[in-house]
């Protein structure tokens, strides 16, 4: 019997450092990814940037570059929704599921890098070098407020690594609480907002950009408005009144918070 008991332990154990291992592989895999976008946006550090290439067919890379923009959108959201996450964890631990949703998204990312379709007639071209400073600026602003906003709502939940730290303890995972800190009680999708401002701020904006900034904003305000749904679901009445109260992602029309919502962080 104790026999049984150890060898049973010893499974346990594996399956969940097995679990940790792929978990952090799978992070590493994103940050990287998240490192090579935004050289990808700017043409700068990567071997190949979101001008790179010579321009063909300007009806074919509109047709190409919307595809790939469809299946990120596609496995983004489908991948967040509750019956997608039930039917996986069928299959996958479930302190794998947020990791295996993190890799196949930066799998994904990859894709779109690889195949996108450049077009370099100029839409617009700065050459002030105190505006290219000011827009720049506000390139590096976009993903700081990506970064830092993932962080204000637990960036290691996010992206799976405190659920397979959790599972390699053998300690209880829950589902994130309500939370509103900082960027979150002036819009309710602040990182969103991020990578809108960094897809779009360039001093030199070719029709290839403008379709990647065009149909990734697209994709973020149909997926958010499925996201809300979800959180609705989840937090009930408390997300209704900070909907209510705190815009989407413009921060104008900012509504007194409801007392029950003003304490928190």
């Amino acid at each position: 019997m104790w026999g049984l008991f150890k060898l049973n332990y010893k499974e346990d154990m594996m399956k969940r450092i097995l679990v940790f291992a792929f978990g952090l592989v799978s992070y590493l895999i994103f940050f990287a990814v998240f490192l090579y976008w935004i050289g990808f946006m700017d043409n700068i550090l990567v071997p190949k940037g979101i001008d790179s290439g010579a321009t063909g067919s300007i009806l074919l890379a509109f047709v190409i570059n919307f595809l790939l923009v469809i299946i990120f959108g596609l496995q983004h959201s489908t991948m967040a929704r509750g019956k997608f996450k039930k039917w996986l964890t069928g299959f996958v631990p479930r302190a794998a599921e947020r990791s295996v949703y993190v890799l196949i998204s930066s799998l994904i990312l990859i894709l779109v890098f690889w195949l996108w379709q450049p077009v370099e007639i100029n839409i617009w071209h700065v050459e002030n070098s105190a505006l290219q400073s000011v827009i720049y600026a506000l390139f590096a602003l976009g993903w700081v407020i990506l970064l830092i906003s993932t962080f204000l709502i637990n960036h290691f939940e996010l992206f799976g690594l405190q659920q397979i730290y959790l599972n390699l303890r053998n300690m209880p995972m829950k589902y994130p609480e309500f939370q509103m800190p900082l960027f979150y009680r002036i819009v309710r999708h602040p990182m969103m907002i991020g990578v809108i401002i960094a897809i779009w701020a360039t001093p030199d904006m070719t029709l290839g950009h403008l379709m990647f900034s065009v149909f990734m904003t697209g994709y973020i305000l149909v997926g958010t408005y499925f996201e809300e749904q979800d959180l609705v679901k989840h937090f009930g009445g408390k997300y209704i009144m900070y909907r209510n109260a705190v815009p989407k992602m413009v921060p104008v029309g900012r509504k007194k918070l409801p007392e029950e919502l003003s304490a928190l962080k």
